[in-house]
């Protein structure tokens, strides 16, 4: 059986395969509830035979949004309206987590797909949003700068959101560390310029990312994989560089996270040399450095490329996120492309330990 479809095990949890759904902003929620659409687009892919199907960016707080439409889990009703699709996901046969959020600076923006851009005006539902400093993404409107006061319930915010993501039923936590956003922000040299224990330093600024993973880890079971999303590279003369952040993943490994899911830039307007496989080698040297496995992402929707990634040793999962989005099944199609045996599942499946189609499928299944 080719490697992309081997499974894995974190902890005490094991993935059917690593082919993995990346997480995805769909800009379609109210109030930051889940609705329908979610439950369609996270079902279908977990019936196209993903392994792991992650959500999009999840806010911790209202004010963490990147959109006004963007999901949350600081309520029990955003948590009850998981819980229904959670519960649809693991009748499928697949493993959920959930990728918890805070924008930082880049919160309060219009969705792609919306009018407007830049920043939500209050007149329209948007608000201030916050940062390390008052330093502006290109773009958007400056930040108020967090206070260490307001820094101290960061963790909090985060382990809140964890103990309802339990609540809801999912199997997997990530930390949005990557693309800009909060995390990322207080990482990066580029946003981060404060001049006390959150700033300076590389410690310093990785501080809020250990204190938040490790308030995420104490309300997380023991048996339950925690992730972290980083970017690798800022792309920019002056930023984060892929070693600074393998060292970050290094620390990261005596803190209870099982694995690193790599990804680059997000805090500055940079020339990226976009192609397939164009972030392995970023995600190569974070697992060689941490020791930890390690996801890769980026054009790796070719079939073939992807189980060269996982083969070879460069990652231990392959994310696909547009790819996915064109094809629900793209895990199901990898598999006949790479030779791997497909079949109906049972009805009343749990968790399989092989690809399968739904059984309302089969007659769609491709044949050799």
């Amino acid at each position: 059986m080719p490697s992309l479809f081997d499974p894995i095990t974190l902890r005490s949890t094991t993935f059917v395969n690593r082919a993995w759904l990346a997480p995805m902003c769909q800009y379609s929620a109210v109030d930051g509830v889940p609705n329908d659409w979610h439950l369609v687009h996270l079902g279908a892919r977990a019936s196209g035979g993903f392994g792991l199907v992650l959500t999009e960016a999840t806010a911790v707080v209202a004010e963490g949004r990147i959109s006004p439409q963007d999901t949350g889990i600081w309520n029990d009703e955003q948590a009850a309206a998981w819980r229904r699709i959670t519960d649809f996901v693991h009748a499928r046969g697949t493993r959920i987590g959930i990728q918890l959020a805070h924008a930082g600076r880049k919160a309060s923006t219009y969705a792609p797909f919306r009018p407007g851009d830049g920043t939500v005006p209050a007149a329209e539902g948007g608000w201030t949003a916050v940062g390390p400093t008052d330093l502006a993404f290109p773009g958007l409107a400056a930040p108020a700068e967090l206070s260490a006061d307001e820094i101290a319930q960061i963790p909090r915010q985060f382990a809140a959101a964890t103990r309802r993501a339990l609540a809801a039923g999912f199997d997997v936590v990530e930390l949005h560390a990557a693309h800009g956003y909060l995390l990322h922000q207080f990482l990066s040299p580029l946003s981060n310029t404060r001049t006390d224990e959150y700033g300076g330093t590389a410690e310093n600024r990785a501080r809020l990312l250990v204190e938040t993973t490790d308030a995420v880890r104490a309300e997380w079971p023991d048996d339950r994989p925690l992730i972290v999303r980083v970017s690798a590279t800022d792309w920019v003369e002056g930023g984060l560089a892929v070693d600074d952040v393998a060292q970050v993943a290094k620390k990261l490994a005596g803190h209870g996270v099982d694995l690193v899911d790599v990804s680059t830039g997000g805090n500055a307007l940079a020339d990226i040399p976009v192609g397939p496989g164009y972030q392995v080698p970023a995600a190569r040297e974070v697992r060689e450095t941490s020791g930890l496995p390690v996801a890769a992402v980026g054009v790796l929707e070719d079939p073939l490329l992807a189980e060269r990634v996982v083969a070879s040793g460069d990652a231990d999962a392959v994310l696909v996120g547009r790819g996915a989005l064109r094809d629900p099944s793209w895990a199901l199609r990898a598999a006949h492309e790479l030779g791997v045996e497909t079949r109906a599942q049972p009805l009343d499946v749990a968790l399989v330990d092989r690809t399968g189609w739904q059984p309302q499928y089969v007659r769609g299944a491709w044949r050799p």
